[in-house]
């Protein structure tokens, strides 16, 4: 497979091009700590259901966290393919995870997406979690996709064409406030600080990243 990406964690100048809307597919061919970073605030949009993006975490070819680190296989193609093309994969064979396709293609590289502030069809969401509260609806990557129905169907579709869609960040919401920290959830590269929050955000799975702890005067949970 290719490793013609920069060092991780290094964004070349191209990387750092300014565009700010993800529906075009330049805004995904940057650095992928870059889309990370920007798809946080941004509206994520399936059928009736919608929510904002409070988390997101950047996995890149170059780290053994990432699916692309051992090459090319059928199940790793679509992270090596054209950017702005949707990666949903089975967790532990119970969860559909979303990631959004970063970098050139040709370079394995992906964001996660871990957690939504629910806005639109929460009675919809609730049905299909089962629960009530709304700060549980979308706390964590395979809760929001059961509330928005978002299967493994969708794996390889196309986000700035849908059926899945990512928007810029709705107009009313206060921009984020970015806390960074290590990503949860895996047991390779786990010092790496490549988890993206929004520290006024009570969404966020957990547990929360020290830096959001501190920006909301939280202990530890």
């Amino acid at each position: 497979m290719s490793r013609r990406s920069s060092p991780a964690g290094v964004p070349t100048a191209a990387a750092e091009s300014p565009t700010r809307d993800p529906r075009g597919t330049p805004f995904y061919a940057r650095s992928v700590h870059v889309v990370a970073r920007n798809l946080v605030g941004c509206l994520l949009r399936h059928g009736h259901t919608a929510g904002r993006i409070v988390e997101t975490e950047a996995y890149h070819e170059s780290e053994a966290a990432c699916h692309a680190f051992i090459g090319e296989t059928e199940r790793t193609r679509p992270l090596l393919g054209p950017p702005g093309v949707a990666y949903v994969y089975r967790s532990y064979g119970i969860h559909a995870l979303l990631n959004a396709v970063a970098e050139p293609e040709g370079v394995g590289a992906a964001v996660l997406v871990r957690a939504l502030e629910p806005l639109e069809g929460l009675e919809l969401m609730r049905a299909r979690r089962g629960l009530e509260h709304p700060e549980q609806l979308c706390s964590g990557p395979g809760k929001l996709t059961q509330a928005l129905g978002i299967g493994l169907d969708l794996n390889r579709t196309v986000l700035t064409r849908g059926p899945i869609a990512i928007l810029p960040p709705p107009m009313e919401s206060e921009p984020p406030r970015l806390a960074a920290g290590r990503r949860i959830g895996i047991t390779k590269a786990v010092e790496l600080e490549w988890r993206f929050c929004d520290a006024h955000s009570p969404h966020v799975s957990r547990p929360w990243p020290p830096a959001m702890r501190g920006a909301r005067g939280l202990t530890a949970q």
